[in-house]
This record gives structure tokens, sequence and C-alpha cells, in this order.
């Protein structure tokens, strides 16, 4: 199956798969991807109400619509398998190994990286079949490795680096973990920005005012769309002189991705 977006996401908002009122808003915004969740937003109690909804909610969403099931090594994970119909992306939880994954079979997956063995199986899980990208699930990967709270992302630099490559070295998306501060777009704001600066193409969201924020970091800006095409046109081939650097081939490959991603 084709992945859900053939670009990755900017935006990744999670919504409960119990709550037929936010779905039905959710529809309406311009999240890049919207997730429905059966995973930490569902109580146990409401799993089976919450797989019962999922076919209308995906018909409601289209292809901007994906679906988290429970963790493989959970009870909920085979049923969740079997309500999840043909929706055009899984997103996986707390992925440690490739065999994690076995079950999806031909499905297209969007694999969560939330525990210490699973950044250190990035690459392997990165590169199994139908994985279109990972995902850092940051506040379960922090609680893992016993980070103090409050403590910013510091000591998740080199977690979330091993995200990157690992996604990059198998030509997958590479999601940024969430933001949990919801009255804190200027935090957000930055967040992103690092995010972006360390390769991220988006970021997981559990608001909707988080969107914009999010969609406008990680979208190429004005400046960066004009340098790009001028330096395509410009290029002549090899190494020579642009606005004062020095450009090859490779830097025409990355302006052509910049004008892509924002087309």
């Amino acid at each position: 199956m084709e992945p859900t977006i053939s670009l990755a996401p900017r935006s990744l908002l999670f919504v409960p798969a119990a709550r037929t009122n936010m779905i039905a808003k959710a529809a309406g915004l311009p999240a890049d991807l919207i997730v429905l969740d059966l995973e930490d937003s569902v109580r146990a109690e409401d799993k089976a109400t919450a797989r019962a909804a999922l076919p209308a909610a995906i018909d409601l969403l289209g292809r901007r619509g994906a679906v988290r099931v429970n963790a493989p090594d959970s009870d909920q994970f085979a049923a969740d398998l079997l309500a999840i119909g043909d929706v055009p992306l899984v997103v996986v939880p707390k992925v440690e190994r490739a065999a994690d994954l076995a079950p999806l079979a031909e499905r297209t997956a969007l694999a969560m990286i939330e525990t210490p063995r699973g950044v250190l199986a990035a690459a392997e899980i990165a590169a199994a079949p139908g994985v279109v990208g990972l995902m850092v699930g940051t506040n379960d990967l922090a609680a893992e490795l016993r980070l103090p709270p409050g403590g910013g992302r510091g000591a998740l630099t080199l977690a979330l680096q091993s995200v990157v490559l690992a996604a990059r070295a198998a030509g997958g998306w590479a999601i940024d973990g969430v933001f949990n501060a919801l009255a804190d777009p200027d935090g957000l704001a930055r967040e992103c920005a690092e995010g972006r600066a360390l390769g991220f193409d988006g970021k997981s969201l559990i608001h909707p005012g988080q969107i914009a924020v999010a969609n406008a970091a990680f979208s190429p800006t004005i400046a960066e769309l004009e340098d790009a095409a001028a330096l395509i046109a410009a290029a002549t081939g090899g190494a020579e002189r642009f606005r004062d650097r020095m450009i090859e081939a490779m830097h025409v490959e990355t302006a052509q991705r910049l004008l892509e991603r924002a087309r």
C-alpha cells in the first residue's frame, strides 16, 4: 500500500479514536496527517469503542488519516490489527526491533522509537519492509532514560540524532516528538526550530492549537525558496561560486527538494 502522503508531513495530530466529536473537528484542520489513536489517549475500557469507531473516522479523513495501534507486545495489538481495515498508514508505538513489525505484513508503517532498545535498533527498524519512516516518542524515551522532569531535551540529543540518521539512511521520514506545554506557543516554535535544525521533517502534536506553529516551522521560508530557485537557475554543473559561497550538485539537489516540499 502506498504511503498516506508522498512527502513527509510537517504536522501529525493525534486524536483519540473514541472521541467522534474531536475527529469530526480534526477533519477540517490543516494538519498534514491526522492520527486516530488507539493507544495512550484511550482508556482500557474504551478500546473496543474506539476500534468500532474507526471505519467511519477513516472514511471521513481519507488519505490524511492514519491509526496508531497499541504496542506489538500488548494484549490489544491483535484486536487492533483486525479493526484497522484498509487504513493507509499504521503508526506503531514502542518498536524495539524489525520483527515487531512482522504482523503488519504488506502495510505501510510509521515506527515509533520510544525506548533505549528502539534507539539502538533504529537503523534496522527504519530499513524494515513497509516502513515509511521513524517518529520519536520523546516522553516515553525520557522516562525510560530516567531523565529528571523539566531538564530540557539536551540529554536526548544523541537519541534524536540517531533516529534522524537511521531514517535518512533508509530514505524515510523523520518525525519529532510531542511538545507537552499547550499554552506555550513560543516554546513550541523553539522546539520545532530545533527539530528542523536536527533534520526532522515534521512534529507530532497533541492539540489543534499547535498545528499552525508546526506547519510554519517545517515549511521553507520565502527567503529559502528564493535562494533555492536562484541557485538552481545559476548552476551549470561542477563546483562553482554562487552568492559568495561554493556550490555543487548536492546543493542543487537540496534546493530541488526544498522547492518540491513547498509545492
